[in-house]
This record gives C-alpha cells, structure tokens and sequence, in this order.
C-alpha cells in the first residue's frame, strides 16, 4: 500500500482552498498516490468540503472557510486552513479505509487522417514517418489518464511514444471539432468541445467527452486507461453507445 504522507506538502490557496503536494514530475506512481488521496476525501468529506480537484502531482481542496471555523470552535479557535490541515492529514493516517477503484480501459475509435486528422501528414513528415505507420504507432500505446481540464472533459495522457512528438502549431486554430484528436509535444488529447487550439490534429472520434447531462459529466475520468482504435468513415457515421463498443 502507498505511504500517503511520504514526501506530502500542504500549502494554502487563497482562503478557502489549500493544496496538497506528492510529489514531482510525472509519473505512475504518483498518479496513483493523487488517486488515492482523491477517493479518501470524497469517500470521507469533511463538514465544509466542497470538492478535490487532482492534476499531475497535487491534488486542490476547496472548502467553505465559515463552515469550517465554526465547525470547529468548540475545538479551539483555528484558522479555515489549519482545520482542513489537521483534517486531512488525520485521514491520511487511517490508510486503512483507502479503496482504489479498479482501472478502468477504454477503447476510443477514431478515423485517422483526411478531413477528420488534417496534421496527420505534417506529424508523419516531421518525424520522417508514413502517415499509415504514425497511425500504427498512435493506436499500439497505451494511455493513462492523468487529469481532466482546460475544457470540460479534456483529459490530460501519459504514455505516448516519442517517435511521434510533434510540436505545437506556431498558429492555433480558431475552431477545433468536437472528438478531434491531437498531439502536442509529448501529450495526446482528445478535444471534447469545439474551442480554438494548437494541437497538431491527427483524427477524429465519435464519442462525446464531455456529457453534461450525466454525473459525472465527462466520459473519462483521471487513472482511466486508454486505447486508440482505428475505424473507418464509414463506421464513424454509425451510432455509436461506448458500452456495445467496449
């Protein structure tokens, strides 16, 4: 099991939010120790908890500072951060009541190339690679997903291979479709509105990322595994249900 305290900083943000630091880099296993911490404090909130947010290596806690403090007067008068500080290190320590949630896989169909991956020959001529062999090497990976963010249902991966790192485009687009999958660097992603962007596209998925209708209100989720499959146009157009793919 994890040691959840090992190398664990907590500093405040701001006066209704403090974040909680495992660790630096990016890495599997400290991905696991975000999970972690991530499924204590949901499964065991404390009176004032508002949400944990998770990103690389921190996890973001917010919380209401007034329900806080006077939860907590009979106690001694402390300020909001130290409350949530005493709280969650407490919890840390009760490593027992820890359950990771099994990883999940999914697999994400996408059509490569064309109109629905217009970088994807840029990407194979950067890396002096064929388009077909580019496709190979994007759908034989593996990702994890480490968090979601900068739109609803963006997730953030590991595990691309560096034969096809890419740089980003020197000028964004205005509009990028909905499912467009892309390369950046050394990241892959998979836009899950439309939004202006410079990831270099390679494909296009039909799943929904962002599903505001359900809770929660993004396909994938982060400690997510992920696989790319390629499929034809004529697939894409098909109806798609995750559940019957998978």
């Amino acid at each position: 099991m994890l040691n959840l305290k090992e190398n664990v900083q907590i500093r405040p943000l701001g006066d209704s939010a403090l974040v909680i630091q495992v660790g630096e880099g990016i890495n599997e296993t400290i991905q696991k120790k975000v999970q972690n911490i991530l499924n204590l404090l949901e499964s065991h909130p404390f009176q004032g908890f508002i949400e944990a947010v998770p990103a690389y290596n921190s996890v973001t806690v917010y919380y209401n500072p007034i329900d806080v403090y006077f939860s907590n007067l009979e106690k001694g008068v402390k300020i909001p951060y130290e409350n949530v500080k005493t709280k969650i290190l407490s919890l840390m320590n009760q490593s027992h009541i820890i359950e990771m949630s099994k990883e999940r896989v999914v697999k994400i169909p996408v059509v490569y190339g064309g109109e629905m991956g217009p970088d994807l020959e840029f990407v194979a001529s950067y890396n002096g690679l064929t388009p077909s062999e580019v496709i190979k090497i994007h759908s034989s990976a593996e990702y994890l997903v480490y968090m979601i963010g900068f739109a609803p249902g963006f997730p953030f991966m590991g595990g691309m291979n560096k034969q096809i790192a890419t740089p980003r485009k020197e000028t964004p687009r205005l509009a990028i479709a909905p499912g467009s999958v892309g390369i950046a660097g050394n990241q892959t992603g998979i836009y899950p509105l439309e939004t202006p962007g410079g990831w270099q596209i390679i494909g296009r998925t039909p799943f929904h990322l962002f599903l505001p209708e359900q809770s929660p209100p993004t396909l994938l989720q982060p400690g997510d595994r992920i696989q790319f499959v390629p499929i034809s146009m004529g697939q894409y157009k098909m109806d798609w249900e995750m559940e019957s793919w998978e």
